[in-house]
């Protein structure tokens, strides 16, 4: 539903998107992850037909970006950073102007106005002006705006910017809710949005795509896949740990104190290795009184930080041409 091939965005001298190629299909949530002025939002701009590349081509259900930009756009629903709207208007007065726009009018209109009013929780504040309400508010008439006509596709720059945690996790539920059917690439910083709601994540460094994979492909890649983390009282803590240290293949064991307690993290050399059944056989067979014992699936953010490297303020004055989170 959405296909990207070599798209490239140079501004002077400095290039903001670098040769990216990638795909998206129905039923996929894309979570589009990169450091500030990584060239997320300037990739979003050249997907909705916003912005025009320097090369490569963008085609969104079968109509090229670039020539049949009515067509791809009218398959699109965006949501761009900041939510820009009309600020003396209200919720209702500009969602019915957005209706008008994508061609819905008389009792289709009202029917799509309605079921995105109730999809972004907006009824209590529809006769309020714009600038008036607050940023997580403005945020969901954003989202209302960018589901209105139910496209097939969803561009959605920061979708839970702004918003509080019960907000948050209704924008979520909403998103993945829709995902059944839609082909849906969000830009985030939150990267336990990614666990929540992605079937995929793709990571962009200076512009160049330096990962794709599932949210538990891209978690295997960290130290802490595998690792074990098991918990003492302070007492039992030293005479736990040289048995610990004894176990084969232990490449480090780092030490955590959490309130009363001491707890250690055991890294196998070997990721793969089930380290957790090991630790916890001796565990029971020393008897030892244990106060946690857990495995981790892998730590994003630490993936994330082995594989980027960029950021605005080393990029010099050419990076503020694309205003990213």
């Amino acid at each position: 539903m959405i296909n990207i091939s070599d798209l490239v965005k140079r501004f002077g001298a400095f290039t903001a998107v670098d040769g990216l190629s990638f795909s998206v299909e129905k039923g996929e949530v894309l979570g589009f992850l990169g450091p500030n002025g990584a060239g997320k939002s300037t990739t979003m701009r050249m997907i909705t037909g916003f912005l025009a590349p320097t090369s490569g081509q963008v085609s969104v259900c079968g109509y090229d970006v670039a020539t049949q930009v009515l067509e791809a756009q009218r398959q699109l629903g965006y949501l761009p950073e900041g939510a820009p709207a009309y600020g003396e208007m209200t919720p209702r007065g500009y969602l019915k102007f957005i209706a008008e726009v994508r061609g819905l009018s008389g009792a289709e209109g009202q029917k799509a106005l309605d079921r995105a009013v109730e999809q972004a929780h907006l009824g209590s504040v529809l006769d309020q002006p714009i600038e008036t309400l607050s940023k997580g508010f403005k945020r969901r008439v954003g989202l209302a705006q960018a589901i209105l006509h139910n496209p097939p596709v969803l561009i959605m720059d920061e979708p839970t910017d702004g918003l509080d945690p019960n907000q948050k996790h209704a924008v979520r539920g909403l998103i993945k809710e829709m995902s059944a059917d839609k082909a849906i690439i969000i830009s985030t910083h939150i990267l336990e949005e990614v666990d929540a709601i992605c079937s995929r994540a793709l990571i962009i460094d200076r512009g160049r795509q330096v990962a794709d994979g599932t949210p538990g492909e891209l978690a295997a890649r960290s130290s802490y896949h595998n690792a074990v983390t098991i918990g003492f009282t302070q007492d039992e803590a030293p005479r736990a740990l040289p048995e610990l240290q004894s176990l084969a293949g232990i490449s480090r064991i780092d030490e955590i104190p959490e309130g009363g307690e001491l707890h250690y993290t055991l890294f196998a050399a070997d990721k793969e290795r089930l380290l957790i059944e090991e630790v916890s056989g001796l565990a029971q067979s020393r008897g030892w009184n244990v106060r946690a014992l857990y495995a981790e699936e892998g730590r994003l953010d630490e993936v994330f930080r082995m594989l980027t490297t960029s950021d605005v303020s080393e990029r010099g004055a050419d990076a503020k041409v694309e205003v990213s989170t």
